[in-house]
């Protein structure tokens, strides 16, 4: 399959239709921006191609290893505005009710609200200024019958008031009763029943209050205002007023009763991929740290470059603690407040990073292991506390699937690629098949629902067929552990490896379960000096039509990771050390014309309302046309001098400062409402009819493993692979303070998957999996082996520099 042309470049931005306007004009929700001039799209230097220990692929996002083009932006894929499908942003708002029709039962609380009673009632009551049903025009007959039971307004006397205060102590005194008995039977029997097939179109009640009166269980719930106890004795309230509520049991831990939204399933509710909307965030640079997410973690270490390379400054460091200093970042970065605060934000999904080292590290590599999973099994507790889902992003691979700090380690490729790329794909793949025994379990399964096995691999170096079957062998491996159908196992994430959506239209028909993800961004190909108010309607002409036809060609399709940077100004953003393309500073790929200060970008106490405004509309634009999407990334740490130097990327500093929807269902209809996609999916696709039944054809086409390896030097046949004779790691469950037994699962779901962990061969040769040096691949070794070795010959790590040499004549 051939790699479609980067499109976009120069794009006008078209205007969106006025969702206010019924006769659905050009009109724009915003000023019609200017246009931009048309600017040549930039491409990566070649590498010099005679020094391999030196050709690094460039930081996060930048360009491929082979220098073919840089990585995929916003303006590479096509255009065509879109908004929610059903959306009615606007349904209660007075002035377009009568345009828009009936509102879903999710879209409300927008602008300016109706009320029941056509008295007169306070601004006070609620945000927003009162709007009584007699100002609506058209009012949908419901509300017209519903305003004639009011009675008139009348004086209320002292009889009144002592009759309408003993009503209301009554109801309390039935709420104390029944909210206990619900918690403690309706609602406990149901989260053990089969529950995939409830219907939550209703809005659930908050539990108010923060503990039982049970005198035999010890059952904590609360809503919007109640006290949060967390495991140290400290206390804070927990705000949600979008009628969420979180639930713990220490005595039933895997109750999934809590909701984050009142529109959201609950937990032990089915959430329906394609009608139920994804708004979720990353909570990039904690399990695997990243330089612009945790700036000052580097800036105490000079010349770190990523958690390799931090990792061996920290080890060294035994006065500051060692490598154990990870683990307090671990334990401080993200806290179950975070989680609390998500939920608060309307969000409904996190996605979390974690490297393979969480499960285990072979001899000579840097890493801190197995103590990230620790912390990701905090994560899962926290998640199902607040009614949060999880997207387990398989972010580190070993050897490097992309040659991205984030990936572990800077440098080269060597997950499908060069003679290391079918042993670390081996590696790989048992690294998913593990975690996906895990997360399969019944502990886990309804909190973990999409797992990402892959992030951001680079099909322009590996190749699209070796990509595939490498995607399809993980895919058997998920499906074995948890079995076929919705809710066996977790949703499968594939990321398209920037090759675009139309390259994997029509992949793996009739699989069961799996989804596309994309990283759209904007701000790391050509920069512009334009104002951010220009950018506003981007997201619509750009992502809106590309994901619409991607939910049709190929199936369920989301954005993993977006931001509201139009620049790549930030501390850090490129990398340590690489500077920026929008200020002439970038070292790679250069030379970078220059085309503003970075300074105001990144000082946020500088910006004034109207960037605040235009960043806002911005997030709404995208947030509309991506659909289901998780925001990267939840926050980003202060550097050493105290402050925040990418605040683009951070949702948490948005909403803080006022530039992020303190309601992110205000995106719905922000691109005009333009052709939206229609669900549901095909039901083989959320795990119903026909789903697993995979034509025989299609899977001898993807067979594992790929005929070959892009730059091995030699046949499949004569690369270094392992053997599946070790021992598994299993991944263990968190323990419970409980007065009752808790079975919290042994970490392996499928005990027919009785397959070995893939080790080497005791009679062959191994170069590093990073392949520090030049390696000459030796005659076919055994295929056997017994037992679990860690026999691989490593060479010692040396910190490779960026490159230093740019090929002539490329174009910029």
């Amino acid at each position: 399959m051939s790699r479609p042309p980067s499109l976009g470049h120069g794009i006008a931005y078209d205007p969106v239709p006025n969702p206010q306007d019924p006769s659905d004009t050009p009109q724009s929700l915003y000023d019609p921006p200017s246009e931009l001039p048309p600017t040549p799209a930039p491409h990566m230097d070649d590498l010099n191609p005679e020094e391999p220990s030196v050709n690094l692929v460039p930081p996060r996002f930048l360009g491929t290893l082979d220098g073919e083009g840089i990585r995929e932006s916003l303006a590479s894929y096509g255009s065509r505005a879109q908004s929610e499908a059903y959306s009615s942003l606007y349904a209660l708002n007075p002035e377009s009710l009568s345009a828009r029709g009936s509102p879903r039962p999710e879209s409300r609380d927008f602008g300016a609200r109706y009320h029941d009673d056509p008295r007169t009632l306070s601004d006070d009551a609620f945000d927003g200024p009162s709007v009584p049903l007699s100002t609506l025009s058209s009012q949908p007959r419901f509300l017209s019958e519903k305003q004639a039971t009011y009675p008139p307004n009348a004086s209320k006397s002292r009889r009144n008031t002592i009759i309408l205060s003993a009503l209301g102590g009554l109801v309390l005194l039935i709420v104390a009763v029944i909210l206990p008995v619900y918690f403690l039977a309706i609602k406990h029997t149901s989260n053990k029943a089969a529950t995939s097939n409830q219907s939550h179109t209703t809005t659930a009640a908050s539990p108010s209050g923060t503990k039982s009166p049970s005198s035999h269980n010890n059952i904590i719930t609360g809503g919007d205002g109640s006290t949060v106890t967390l495991d140290n004795g400290t206390t804070f309230t927990y705000h949600n007023p979008f009628g969420g509520y979180w639930y713990a049991d220490p005595n039933d831990p895997f109750n999934n009763a809590a909701r984050s939204q009142s529109w959201v399933p609950a937990l032990n509710e089915s959430f329906q991929f394609g009608i139920d909307r994804i708004r979720g965030v990353n909570l990039g640079g904690w399990l695997v740290t990243e330089p612009f997410i945790s700036p000052a973690l580097y800036q105490k270490y000079p010349g770190t470059v990523d958690e390799w390379t931090l990792s061996l400054a920290m080890a060294q460091d035994t006065a500051s603690g060692g490598i154990s200093q990870l683990e307090t970042h671990y334990e401080t970065f993200i806290t179950e407040q975070d989680f609390a605060q998500i939920a608060g934000a309307g969000l409904n999904f996190v996605r979390i990073p974690i490297p393979y080292w969480a499960i285990e590290t072979w001899d000579g590599e840097a890493f801190l292991k197995q103590t990230a999973w620790k912390y990701f099994l905090k994560a899962i507790g926290w998640a199902r506390k607040y009614g949060i889902r999880i997207n387990l992003d398989l972010h580190s691979l070993p050897g490097s699937q992309n040659g991205w700090n984030h990936s572990g380690r800077l440098g080269t490729i060597n997950v499908l690629n060069g003679p290391m790329g079918l042993a670390n794909a081996e590696r790989s793949l048992d690294y998913i098949r593990i975690i996906a025994e895990f997360i399969s379990q019944p502990q886990y399964k309804d909190v973990v629902t999409v797992f990402g096995i892959t992030n951001e691999p680079q099909a322009s170096t590996v190749g699209l067929d070796s990509l595939s079957r490498y995607y399809f062998q993980a895919y058997n491996y998920v499906r074995l552990a948890g079995g076929t159908g919705a809710g066996n196992g977790p949703m499968i994430s594939f990321h398209d490896g920037f090759s675009g959506t139309t390259e994997w239209a029509g992949f793996l028909p009739g699989a069961d379960r799996i989804a596309l993800d994309l990283h759209p961004y904007l701000c790391f190909s050509a920069q512009s000096s334009a104002s951010m108010s220009t950018f506003i309607t981007q997201p619509c002409t750009t992502w809106g039509g590309m994901m619409n036809d991607s939910m049709t060609a190929f199936g369920f399709t989301s954005a993993g990771e977006f931001s509201n940077a139009i620049n790549d100004c930030g501390l850090f953003v490129n990398g340590v050390g690489l500077g920026a393309r929008y200020d002439g500073t970038y070292t790679s790929g250069g030379p970078w014309p220059k085309v503003g200060d970075c300074t105001p970008w990144m000082d946020y106490t500088t910006w004034d309302q109207t960037l605040k405004t235009s960043t806002q509309q911005f997030a709404l634009a995208s947030m509309d046309a991506l659909q289901n999407w998780f925001f990267w990334t939840w926050k980003i740490g202060p550097a050493q001098n105290g402050t925040i130097q990418a605040p683009f990327w951070s949702y948490q500093l948005g909403l803080e400062n006022g530039w992020m929807p303190t309601d992110p269902r205000a995106a719905n209809g922000a691109c005009g409402n333009s052709n939206p996609w229609q669900p549901p999916l095909a039901p083989s696709q959320t795990g119903g009819s026909g789903a697993g039944q995979i034509a025989n054809g299609v899977s001898a086409s993807l067979a594992w493993p790929p005929t070959s390896i892009s730059n091995a030097g030699a046949a499949v046949t004569l690369l270094p692979h392992y053997t599946h004779t070790g021992t598994i790691p299993t991944l263990s469950a968190a323990t419970f303070s409980a007065t009752k037994t808790i079975q919290a699962g042994d970490g392996w779901e499928n005990p027919s998957d009785t397959l070995g962990l893939a080790v080497p061969i005791g009679t062959c040769t191994y170069p590093s999996p990073w392949m520090e040096s030049g390696f000459t691949v030796p005659t076919p070794c055994g295929t056997q082996s017994t037992g679990l070795r860690r026999d691989v010959v490593v060479v010692e790590p040396n910190i490779t520099p960026r490159p230093n040499h740019y090929a002539p004549n490329v174009e910029r």
